[in-house]
């Protein structure tokens, strides 16, 4: 799907479906919502004064201009109350517009850039925020179904009247297409079966965006990890006969030898629970516990197609835990990489384990920083929420803070929990260093100190159990896979300082 900016005027643009927008509570639109109406002899502000257009956040109203303008329809857009107007009101906007849009069957749709005028943003971000509405509005995962969806739009068009605006309109637009191509990848990886999105599917992704970005990339297998003892994330893939697969995707385009950022993620690409079985009830869920991996994936991909003049390392540690005769039980004690034992206590916190030897890796990479996504903890849903926030856990103040401001500038929310020592507690064990599971009380801190273990820089883990995968969806996100952690890591990506 083809996305660019224009310079023109949406009433003599060439497409079949154009869209503006609308503040609640305003009786007499301007800009380019005025400029609409007037060529269509006042039909918006019609609909205004009989009460059937009211500007609310969600609301898309459909108008025929029956030859009074290019476009075969018009969709007005609701942006809410002015005064809680922001970047993510925009995306929303522009999701619902465009899904409206696809709904009618439209093959060209030309929008006005969301909150570029009277709304107070910046030309490029409110670029972005539109672009990134309408294309993650739109996506769509592809599953084997006999009756096919609404065909997509071809090409979508932000359409700039003000020419000197233009090329802040074009940057914020290919930014917004960078990224959602790497959101897009991550939705789809969690999206998939998984009969087919096994460890080997996720290593032939990142070669895939090795080979398309130049980036560098290596995936160890089981007699690999267990050369470079492993014995955590060897341990949790015992009981299944597919191959893991440790994945390390390096992007380095200036072949520079700065101190990388590394992202990690838990790449369980199906998890039973192991030997401590998970309830039959929505198990077929756990397709999503994969999130992590998917989401550093992702985002290796975005910075690829920024181009992003930074080192960055992503390393996915996936496998299946499955319970077969020879699946690693309760009670066992495993040694990871880094030399310390692990009484497992719960096959089922099998995420910690896997991480416990990424993150041990990625202290071989010597990096500047080190963050980690993981649907780790049903604890976590129940502290915060599903589709609310991720829970964010960390060692370094510094890294936190940038963290959530990026969360905040993506609207992929974090917020923060703690590590206390009564938690580091909780997860002492009579016959090892540590037990694999602190229980119940505080089990989303608990874990984020069972991996803190594991580090030696400065550290972020994001516990994403909550937000990986929807029952709900919104404006520009269907029900299902989010691919939430791209928007965030790509912002704080860019962030950094040079």
């Amino acid at each position: 799907m083809e996305i660019k900016a224009i310079h023109g005027r949406l009433e003599s643009v060439a497409a079949d479906t154009v869209i503006v927008n609308l503040f609640s509570g305003v009786t007499e639109p301007g800009g380019a919502t005025g400029a609409l109406d007037r060529a269509l002899g006042g039909a918006i502000s019609e609909l205004i004064a009989q009460g059937d257009l009211t500007g609310k956040a969600g609301e898309v109203f459909a108008l025929y201009p029956r030859g009074a303008i290019a476009a075969k329809r018009v969709l007005v857009s609701g942006l809410g109350d002015r005064d809680a107007f922001d970047v993510e009101a925009a995306r929303r906007a522009a999701g619902a517009a465009a899904r409206k849009a696809r709904s009618l069957g439209a093959e060209v749709i030309a929008s006005v850039v969301h909150g570029a005028g009277v709304g107070g943003l910046e030309a490029e971000a409110a670029a972005q925020a539109t672009a990134e509405g309408m294309l993650l509005g739109l996506y769509r995962y592809e599953a084997k179904k006999q009756e096919p969806g609404k065909s997509q739009p071809q090409q979508l068009l932000l359409v700039e009247a003000d020419e000197s605006r233009l090329e802040e309109v074009s940057r914020g637009a290919e930014t917004a297409r960078a990224i959602s191509a790497g959101v897009s990848l991550a939705r789809d990886l969690v999206n998939g079966p998984s009969n087919v999105v096994i460890p080997e599917y996720l290593a032939a992704s990142a070669r895939a965006i090795a080979e398309e970005h130049a980036m560098s990339v290596f995936v160890g297998d089981r007699a690999w990890a267990e050369a470079q003892e492993m014995g955590a994330f060897a341990a949790v893939s015992q009981g299944t006969a597919r191959e893991p697969q440790f994945i390390v995707l390096e992007h380095n385009p200036g072949g520079s030898d700065e101190q990388p950022v590394v992202l990690v993620g838990k790449g369980l690409t199906f998890d039973t629970g192991g030997i401590s079985i998970k309830p039959a009830l929505n198990m077929q869920n756990m397709i999503s516990d994969m999130g992590g991996a998917g989401a550093v994936l992702g985002t290796m991909k975005a910075v690829g197609e920024l181009g992003l003049a930074r080192r960055v390392i992503g390393i996915a540690a996936c496998t299946e835990n499955m319970p077969d005769g020879a699946a690693f039980r309760p009670g066992d004690v495993l040694t990871a990489s880094n030399g310390k034992t692990i009484e497992v206590v719960n096959t089922d916190a099998e995420g910690r384990l896997v991480l416990a030897d990424a993150l041990v890796h990625a202290a071989g990479l010597k990096p500047s920083a080190v963050v980690n996504l993981a649907t780790l903890t049903g604890a976590c849903v129940v502290a915060l929420g599903s589709d609310t926030a991720a829970g964010l856990f960390g060692n370094d103040d510094a890294l936190r803070d940038q963290l959530l401001k990026a969360a905040d500038a993506s609207s992929e929310r974090a917020w923060p929990l703690p590590i206390y020592p009564e938690h580091s507690e909780a997860i002492k064990s009579r016959v090892a260093d540590m037990k694999n599971s602190g229980g119940r009380p505080g089990g989303a801190s608990t874990a984020a100190a069972f991996l803190k273990e594991f580090v030696s820089y400065p550290w972020a883990h994001l516990d994403i159990a909550g937000m990986a995968l929807s029952d709900k969806g919104h404006a520009y996100a269907a029900k299902g896979a989010s691919g939430y952690g791209v928007r965030l890591l790509t912002s704080w990506l860019r962030s950094l300082p040079a």
